[in-house]
């Protein structure tokens, strides 16, 4: 479901909304489904007006087939591969974090979900020069962090002060400040991110769960018709914009103990990319707590699921020579990969 909003289509405003809610249309579906002259009498409103609404309502939200040869075509021209930095990681996901989709991590505590997700907004915001719009919904997200990494990859003060400034970050902590957030970056934000500091190539929510988790189970209907709204706006966002989305989850006990991603059926079919991340167990560092982490791709429709990688959450603060002669192309065109 869709909920009906103030600026959805001209003609849509807040009294209207505001009077379609009192008349019991919450949906884009209920006033699709209604008698448009009944409603009007109820809501003050004329017949013409309304119906305007209701079929630019049904332009935006009814589905239109389309042929694979223009899907095809269109995956071509449009797709691009962003490098996560580190190349297990890469090899995983068939070179990066593809723009147009959406890539979802998932792991419990301390399984190196957000650690992942500093790496890749440091390296797009160096590397490539481009924009990247953090949504942090649990406050572990630091300044200090992202300056540590960067600091790691280059020691020009300027460089890793341009790199910060490329990346803008949202602390939010409910799932409505999310949605809000969501539909700005759509109607102008991610424009806005984009001046005088490259276009915003990626949109990161750490986490998807946070927000939504709470308000799932038992009767609360909202809670899933909420989830189906921020998934609905990020696959738009990635697809209209061309950038990757990345979000991470948190996991749960299936049946017979096996460790799952969290949010259930229906947000399975969502991330396009799933990727399971567990500490290695038995590993021990110098430090007494090991960086090596496990990663198992449980769903892709690019390779084969359950092939596994493993990595050190440490690459990301390595020394720049550490890594030379290792470096690969930061973004690539989809048939140049093919």
């Amino acid at each position: 479901m869709v909920m009906l909003r103030e600026g959805m289509c001209p003609g849509l405003h807040e009294d209207l909304v505001r009077d379609l809610r009192g008349a019991g249309v919450k949906t884009v579906e209920d006033l699709v489904s209604s008698d448009i002259e009944e409603l009007a009498q109820k809501c003050s409103v004329s017949y013409k007006a309304l119906f305007a609404i209701r079929r630019v309502l049904l332009a935006q939200h009814t589905a239109f087939p389309v042929s694979g040869a223009d899907l095809y075509e269109e995956l071509l021209s449009s797709t691009a591969i962003l490098s996560t930095g580190n190349p297990s990681l890469d090899k995983l996901l068939d070179s990066g974090l593809y723009t147009g989709e959406i890539t979802e991590l998932s792991g419990g505590p301390g399984s190196g979900k957000s650690q992942v997700c500093f790496g890749v907004a440091v390296r797009i915001s160096h590397h490539l020069k481009q924009s990247v719009i953090y949504i942090d919904t649990t406050g572990g997200l630091t300044a200090s962090r992202l300056l540590q990494m960067l600091q790691a990859e280059t020691s020009n003060a300027e460089e890793q002060m341009e790199a910060l400034q490329r990346i803008h970050i949202f602390r939010l902590f409910d799932v409505y400040s999310v949605l809000d957030c969501l539909h700005s970056l759509c109607s102008g934000g991610l424009q806005r991110a984009s001046v005088g500091g490259g276009s915003v190539k990626a949109v990161i929510l750490d986490s998807v769960s946070a927000v939504i988790s709470p308000l799932l189970g038992g009767k609360q209907n909202e809670g899933m018709s909420l989830m189906i709204q921020v998934a609905g706006v990020l696959k738009t966002m990635a697809k209209d914009f061309n950038i990757a989305a990345l979000v991470t989850n948190h996991v749960t006990r299936g049946g017979s103990g096996e460790v799952q991603p969290g949010l259930g059926v229906t947000w399975a079919h969502i991330p396009r990319t799933r990727v399971l991340l567990e500490r290695v167990e038995n590993a021990v560092s110098l430090h007494g707590h090991s960086s090596l982490r496990s990663a198992t791709l449980i769903k892709s429709s690019r390779q084969a699921c359950h092939i596994k990688e493993q990595f050190d959450l440490q690459w990301w603060s390595r020394s720049p020579d550490r890594s030379s002669g290792k470096r690969k192309l930061e973004e690539t065109q989809l048939e140049s990969s093919a």
